[in-house]
């Protein structure tokens, strides 16, 4: 898995000075980094019965959309708030460099539903945090959190340490 790292583009001082932003559009932009990685994934979660992926906006919609694809089972879009149309639930989390607040239609889960949260990094677990918890207010069984890049040097694991965590590749650094 350590491969992927060849495909990730780092950039420094965004979005603002001091941040390290890793980049993974440039993995999915590439064919063969792209498919290695859902590879990497579907190989994890094949054999757990998972009814939906919820992807966090915006790369985990990508990576959510195409695993919920292999693996046969439906897709949520977690967003930012005032994103969905409809009836909506709402949480509000802290990132790296500032809050924000994440959303999920009020009919996108059924009780007792297995459900995959999916996106791109975790870095100080605000985000990931405050989507299990909109899973777990619909009723949704939390499966698991799967993420591409974790940054090891934020401890975002402390703040999820009531859910498996799975992750691709780490990076040490902030």
């Amino acid at each position: 898995m350590e491969e992927l790292k060849d495909y990730i583009r780092n950039i420094p001082d965004f979005p603002k000075p001091g941040i390290q932003f890793k980049d993974v559009t440039t993995l999915f932009q590439d064919q063969t980094g792209f498919k290695k990685c859902l590879d990497y994934l579907q190989a994890q979660f094949k054999d757990q019965k998972i009814d939906k992926i919820a992807g966090i906006e915006s790369r985990g919609f990508v990576l959510g959309a195409a695993l919920a694809d292999r693996l046969g089972c439906g897709l949520v879009l977690i967003r930012k708030k005032g994103k969905l149309p409809g009836e909506t639930i709402s949480v509000t989390y802290e990132l790296e460099y500032g809050t924000d607040e994440l959303e999920v239609h009020q009919d996108a889960l059924k009780s007792g539903e297995r459900v995959l949260i999916v996106d791109d990094l975790l870095a100080t677990g605000g985000t990931l945090l405050a989507a299990a918890q909109l899973v777990e207010k619909l009723g949704g069984n939390i499966v698991g959190l799967s993420v591409v890049i974790e940054l090891l040097g934020l401890n975002g694991r402390k703040k999820l340490k009531d859910y498996p965590v799975f992750k691709l590749i780490e990076y040490d650094e902030a």
